[in-house]
This record gives C-alpha cells, structure tokens and sequence, in this order.
C-alpha cells in the first residue's frame, strides 16, 4: 500500500514530468548561482563594515535599523 505522499508525487509526475536538463543548462545556472553568490558575500562584508563603524561610535540605536 502507498502513502499519499507517495500517490502524490505520482500524480505530479504525470501533471508535470520533471525536466533533464543539458550540460549547458547546468553550466548556467551554476555560473549564475556563483555571481549571486558572490554579490551576496560582497553585500555581507559591507554591512559588516558598517556595523563596526556603528558600534565604533557607539551609535547601537542605529544597529537596530
């Protein structure tokens, strides 16, 4: 006997077959993911740096924004 977890994701596969995607399409998104990323990691580092100036001041009300 099947879970309806299990009958679920056999309907699904019949509504909406999953996609294979191609090298090519892979090499995409993971070029993509690693400029968001990075753009991510380079947003982080510059809060950071104004968090510490924040602090450094002694302007914790500001911290809270």
């Amino acid at each position: 006997m099947k879970s309806s977890y299990e009958l679920a994701m056999e309907r699904l596969s019949k509504s909406a077959p999953t996609i294979k995607l191609n090298n090519a399409q892979k090499a995409a998104i993971a070029d993509l993911e690693a400029e968001y990323k990075a753009k991510i990691a380079d947003r982080e580092i510059l809060v950071k740096g104004q968090i510490e100036k924040v602090v450094e001041k002694g302007e914790f009300e500001a911290i809270e924004q």
